[in-house]
């Protein structure tokens, strides 16, 4: 899937998956199921 960022907001969530030894793609899927679950719109497996 393509997404297309703002390159400053990209540059932040790099440095913050940095930070959290992460890659930039883990870490936007770990926000995304993060803002899912607190939501109640992640779907069961």
């Amino acid at each position: 899937m393509l997404l297309r960022l703002d390159p400053g907001l990209h540059d932040a969530l790099t440095r913050w998956a940095d930070d959290e030894l992460r890659s930039t793609n883990a870490h936007v899927e770990y926000l995304l199921r993060k803002a899912l679950t607190q939501a109640g719109r992640l779907p069961r497996e």
